[in-house]
């Protein structure tokens, strides 16, 4: 599976056990419900999503232009980290205002979720590889012999 098809397959199966964690993860750490936290799961899930699509877009551009071909662990490391650390930029406000907490507060809350997610995006992304096969980006340039 390549392209479009890839991505979109990858940022939905990636997020419907992202919903589910955020919301146990919140109401765990907060005073807030199922409602509150569920919904904020919701909303932080189509940032995730509209930020995994860019990200990997642009990921994928800078990928396709090296000269070792593959996904090792530092590349897949670098990868989540970069997307977590966007990702923290973009709820960091949301969270903050949603779950009437200061903003130190919900750093704290949303570092908690990075650690938990630089390490599910680590083993999610290598075993949807494992289930995929790699994208065109990620795979060695095939020599022809003529």
């Amino acid at each position: 599976m390549q392209g479009k098809q890839r991505k979109v397959v990858h940022a939905i199966l990636f997020e419907v056990f992202a919903v589910i964690s955020v919301t146990l993860a919140f109401m765990a750490t907060t005073q807030h419900g199922v409602g509150s936290s569920g919904s904020l799961a919701v909303v932080t899930s189509a940032v995730a999503m509209s930020w995994n699509m860019a990200y990997n877009f642009i990921f994928e551009k800078w990928e396709a232009r090296q000269s070792t071909r593959g996904r090792s662990l530092v590349r897949r490391i670098t990868h989540a980290i970069g997307f977590e650390a966007g990702l923290v930029v973009l709820l960091l406000p949301l969270v903050a205002w949603w779950l009437d907490m200061g903003v130190w507060t919900a750093l704290g809350l949303e570092l908690g979720l990075v650690l938990f997610f630089v390490i599910y995006g680590l083993v999610f992304n290598w075993y949807f590889d494992r289930l995929f096969g790699l994208p065109t980006s990620a795979k060695a340039h095939e020599t022809t012999a003529e």
